[in-house]
């Protein structure tokens, strides 16, 4: 007999209980060496030379790089409508209009020709968004972006420990933004990363998770705070804490176990169900990216999901596109991501899946395709 199967779920062992623990039985829970250490682990392990700063979440991150950009009312950032509403939410924060974008069918990656009629005066910024952990198709952002002298912002937060073009996603590239949320590829309960060469604009973000008190990043790493300091640009608490980071301490040691069971979960599911053609599967390479979710597309969605439900397994619906949402309503409608929202689902992807569920998760769309 199966019991419920999860869509998603973080996976904790003993080693990040104890590292909590730990960081508990110090009595000092903020900001401090662990998130130093955390820093140094995600710089040693994607070989980058960028410099890497936490804050408490993917949209922290978002919202904090955004806001250093100095973006204002009237600047526009391009960003594909399928996305989750916080990539949406960190751009109005500062000021500026998101601007709802296409996405490429095959991909569901933001379409670079979109963006190009929809770049004017006012745009600033363009934000790639990494749908499902791919992230194909970002050279020719580049290329538009440098071609406008426009800044990019990756919304990474589901690609840490991915590749694209051979090389982990965070080796190179403008402003890069991770999460490390409950369900992400890695975990640090909450929290997020931003990742840049551009060093004016780390000491800013460096600064601005701490309420932009200046220069207060290395006392916070030797368990001491600024009494006398100065604050010249706009800052948020933003900063992650000892708690946090000492659980993505452990993590990361263990993504090499999480690459191996997610992109083995993503190639059974092809395999099983690459005869259905009902079923429609993204044009991912599952040797390079580390999925955080498995999306395919499928005729009779919502009859499926409802049978799926019935049936004690969950799945899930990545995104209701924001411009359907009332906040970023568009007049015009995007009639390639309209039809993609009807079409797409989130099958259950985590470590802990085991055999058995994935094996009565693929026979019950089967049935119900009537195969």
């Amino acid at each position: 007999m199966i019991g419920k199967v999860r869509l998603s779920k973080s996976s904790i062992t003993q080693a990040e209980k104890d590292a909590v623990l730990k960081v508990l039985d110090k009595e000092r829970l903020g900001m401090g060496e662990e998130v130093c250490e955390f820093e140094q682990k995600i710089k040693h392990y994607l070989q980058t030379d960028m410099d890497v700063v936490c804050v408490n979440t993917g949209t922290s991150a978002l919202h904090l790089a955004l806001s250093i950009l100095e973006l204002k009312i009237g600047d526009e950032v391009l960003v594909p409508s399928l996305t989750y509403v916080a990539s949406f939410q960190a751009i109005s924060a500062t000021g500026a209009k998101p601007v709802s974008c296409e996405v490429n069918p095959n991909t569901l990656f933001l379409d670079v020709e979109d963006v190009r009629k929809k770049i004017t005066q006012n745009t600033k910024v363009i934000m790639p968004v990494h749908y499902a952990s791919n992230s194909k198709g970002m050279r020719e952002i580049y290329k538009l972006a440098k071609e406008y002298n426009l800044r990019i912002v990756e919304d990474a937060a589901q690609s840490f420990g991915s590749k694209r073009n051979g090389r982990l996603v965070g080796v190179k590239g403008d402003i890069i933004c991770f999460s490390f949320d409950g369900i992400k590829n890695i975990t640090s309960g909450e929290g997020g990363a931003i990742l840049s060469h551009d060093k004016e604009f780390i000491q800013k973000v460096r600064d601005g998770r701490l309420l932009g008190v200046e220069k207060d990043t290395n006392k916070r790493y030797s368990g001491q705070r600024s009494w006398d300091f100065d604050v010249s640009h706009q800052g948020f608490r933003y900063h992650m804490s000892n708690i946090m980071a000492a659980i993505g301490i452990v993590q990361i040691d263990r993504i090499e176990e999480f690459r191996v069971k997610r992109q083995n979960i993503a190639k059974k599911y092809i395999k099983e169900l690459r005869n259905i053609e009902e079923v429609e599967f993204l044009d991912f390479n599952y040797n390079e990216i580390l999925p955080h979710i498995f999306v395919v597309k499928v005729q009779n969605r919502d009859e499926l999901r409802k049978y799926l439900i019935a049936n004690n397994v969950e799945s899930g619906v990545h995104y209701k596109p924001n411009h359907l949402l009332s906040k970023y309503k568009l007049d015009d409608g995007l009639s390639i991501t309209e039809k993609i929202y009807k079409e797409i689902l989130t099958l259950p992807c985590h470590f802990d899946l085991t055999d058995k569920e994935q094996n009565f998760i693929v026979m019950k769309v089967m049935e119900f395709y009537g195969k």
